[in-house]
């Protein structure tokens, strides 16, 4: 019904009529329509976190190639399922404990790619400039997968469908932007003091030139 007709056109009583039980039984079990679409929004990021996490798989110990992957499970999710996409990131969604689990669960899987990225141990915050990557990485595959299900790609689309999509186009782009994150702000800061304390000390080893 999502995918049909958005959440505009979701109800209760034809969610009821489809699934074959008493018009009361959803409101029995999940209170109202926004009680329904919360439990519908936690099971796909559920999804989605089991879609980054098989990117993760296929990127084996590359933390790019992870990345990468992840980023090819995000896009596919969102256009193999537009409807519960669509839903997830509804700012008037039902905030139930579960959904903010769930979702928590699939923002952690992306924020471990980021850490790997870097370096960073798991659990430890990002420092600055990388929340800049996480959120750059995040924007590109969320604004990809909404371009694409609006059709702004065919144009340049290859032939083979979604797959070749995601591979022909949304890969390359991927590999050139986090082979690019990885460069300026891989470095930590410890490190960067350190080579700035070891070139000062170089500086003060010099000696003096007398006239």
């Amino acid at each position: 019904m999502l995918a049909e007709r958005g959440v505009e056109g979701y109800s209760l009583r034809e969610v009821a009529r489809r699934a074959g039980v008493s018009p009361a039984a959803p409101a029995h079990h999940f209170g109202d329509a926004g009680g329904l679409l919360a439990a519908v929004a936690t099971l796909a990021y559920d999804e989605l976190t089991a879609a980054l996490e098989a990117g993760n798989v296929r990127g084996g110990d590359d933390p790019v190639a992870r990345l990468r992957e992840q980023g090819i499970g995000y896009v596919g999710f969102a256009l193999r399922y537009p409807g519960r996409f669509n839903l997830m990131f509804r700012t008037s969604l039902e905030r139930t404990d579960a959904l903010q689990h769930s979702a928590n669960a699939a923002f952690e899987a992306l924020h471990d790619g980021v850490r790997d990225l870097y370096g960073v141990a798991r659990g430890a915050e990002l420092a600055l400039a990388q929340q800049h990557a996480l959120l750059a990485i995040w924007s590109v595959v969320h604004g990809f997968a909404h371009l694409a299900a609006a059709g702004q790609f065919n144009h340049v689309a290859p032939a083979g469908g979604r797959e070749a999509l995601l591979r022909e186009i949304l890969a390359p782009v991927l590999q050139q932007q986090l082979e690019g994150l990885r460069g300026p702000v891989a470095r930590p800061a410890r490190a960067r003091l350190s080579a700035k304390a070891s070139a000062s000390s170089r500086r003060s080893a010099r000696p003096t030139r007398t006239r």
